[in-house]
């Protein structure tokens, strides 16, 4: 679920932390740079783990500030392919199950990866699984919101940011912004469609 990834950066330390000891600067910069930020093809990035190399500082014309590039390795939250997680419904919608880690939200169980038969329910907002007994007796078993959940990872979508629009565009594309804004840079698909796998409620006296 957490792996370790090497990165490069160059950081711009301002003159206000020249006091400071190198190393402390420049893990704070690069914290509050990357931590709970996707880096696409990577992963969510957590926190850094640490600074394998600082090569020289560099301070431009006009510039006060210096400039330093760095070698270093940060954690960063990227589950493997078949890896199973568990996590909380956060809701339900037409679109599927859609799950929280706590840390991470952009989670979906699409309906094609429910446990079979499952329909969808409009009045509670909540997928059911219609669960068929040995002697043939059917039972609805809700997914609600906030009950604990057992899944699959199976697929991982990176996005592009949507690039920001010129001044002239925003006021003329106003009804297109929410839209581009609220496109995931990172989003998982989970499965929850063999055994085991579901609520933990579901399995608990199995």
């Amino acid at each position: 679920m957490f792996v370790l990834v090497e990165l490069k950066d160059t950081v711009r330390i301002p003159p206000s932390s020249f006091k400071y000891k190198l190393n402390n600067v420049v893990s704070d910069e690069l914290n509050q740079k990357l931590a709970n930020k996707v880096y696409k093809d990577v992963g969510l990035c957590i926190t850094l783990h640490d600074i394998t190399k600082i090569e020289e500082s560099y301070i431009f014309p006009g510039d006060g500030a210096s400039h330093t590039k760095v070698t270093f390795r940060f954690i960063v939250f990227r589950p493997w392919m078949e890896e199973i997680l568990i996590g909380k419904i956060r809701s339900c919608s037409p679109e599927g199950v859609h799950v929280t880690l706590g840390f991470f939200e952009d989670i979906i169980i699409p309906p094609y990866k429910l446990q079979h038969p499952s329909r969808f329910d409009q009045m509670e907002q909540v997928w059911v699984w219609i669960y068929k007994t040995e002697d043939g007796q059917t039972h609805d078993l809700f997914m609600d919101a906030g009950e604990v959940i057992r899944f699959r990872v199976v697929k991982e979508i990176f996005t592009e940011a949507p690039l920001p629009s010129s001044q002239t565009n925003e006021s003329q594309d106003m009804s297109k912004k929410p839209e581009a804004n609220n496109v995931a840079p990172y989003v998982l698909h989970g499965s929850i469609d063999e055994p085991g796998l579901g609520l933990l409620t579901w399995w608990q006296n199995t």
